[in-house]
């Protein structure tokens, strides 16, 4: 995938994701109106299909609720790609179907710069900067529940 990068820091939590006020909107695409519109708030208008997400440590920490994820997915976004996760979100976001990549070197990527991504192997080039990174690529079944968009269809699938 290729797409451009939208920035953010360290410890991004699920209210900065989408606001609790939001929280009785039910479709991935309702809850990408307000994705992020508390801390960047021309985000939701001009997110494009495909473009990803960069951050530093502990991204989506917070509460336990799959609205944040749901919120990422309904904007169409390529990956996420952070230092590290909080691990609810991480399994949230799998298995909502959200791509999602820990990057050491995350830091290096700036908000603006053209990535390429290749999630079966977690490398990442940087098209701006002519770098290259490695991310902990995701495991086999882990990316076939994000292919398959989720866990619900991935499951579907299996017992087909």
């Amino acid at each position: 995938m290729k797409g451009k990068v939208w920035k953010f820091g360290d410890d991004i939590d699920t209210d900065a994701v989408i606001p609790g006020r939001y929280l009785i909107m039910n479709t991935p695409e309702e809850l990408a109106a307000h994705a992020f519109e508390g801390v960047r708030a021309e985000f939701p208008k001009k997110v494009q299909e495909n473009d990803i997400i960069v951050a530093g440590n502990n991204f989506g920490c917070g509460s336990s609720r799959e609205h944040a994820p749901l919120a990422l997915k309904g904007t169409k976004i390529g990956c996420v790609i952070a230092k590290s996760f909080a691990r609810i979100f991480f399994r949230n976001a799998i298995n909502i179907g959200v791509p999602l990549l820990e990057c050491s070197e995350a830091d290096r990527i700036d908000d603006g710069d053209i990535l390429e991504v290749d999630l079966a192997t977690g490398v990442i080039k940087n098209m701006t900067k002519n770098e290259q990174y490695q991310a902990t690529p995701l495991p086999d079944f882990v990316r076939g529940i994000v292919d398959s968009g989720g866990l619900i269809e991935y499951a579907k699938k299996m017992v087909r």
